[in-house]
């Protein structure tokens, strides 16, 4: 069984930016895909960004030109870069791989968007 671990999270000023990692105990390299989500006091989880293992991206509205996701196939390491951030990007972030049918998630990372 796969293990994730997040870190990057924290306190921020609106505007500022965050860069997520998320580090996988095996390979991704034939994970069917990889992703983020979040969770906000009062919301449901919601998808965030994916990456597929062809490398196709989705990002949620929201994030869009704001948010990047990306991989590292030798440091097995997912990673959400976060620029422009708002108070509403206020939540805990947690890291999704999905394969054979099966969904693996971190712990989870706050962060939190205050002036």
């Amino acid at each position: 069984q796969v293990q994730l671990v997040e870190s990057g999270g924290g306190l921020v000023q609106p505007g500022g930016s965050l860069r997520l990692s998320c580090a996988a105990s095996r390979s991704i390299a034939s994970i069917y895909a990889m992703g983020w989500y979040r969770l906000a006091p009062g919301k449901q989880r919601e998808l965030v960004a994916r990456i597929t293992g062809t490398g196709d991206t989705n990002y949620a509205d929201f994030v869009k030109g704001r948010f990047t996701i990306s991989r590292d196939y030798p440091t097995n390491t997912l990673y959400l870069q976060m620029n422009s951030l708002q108070l509403e990007d206020t939540a805990v972030y947690y890291c999704n791989l999905q394969h054979r049918g099966v969904d693996t998630w971190g712990q989870g990372t706050q962060v939190t968007v205050s002036s």
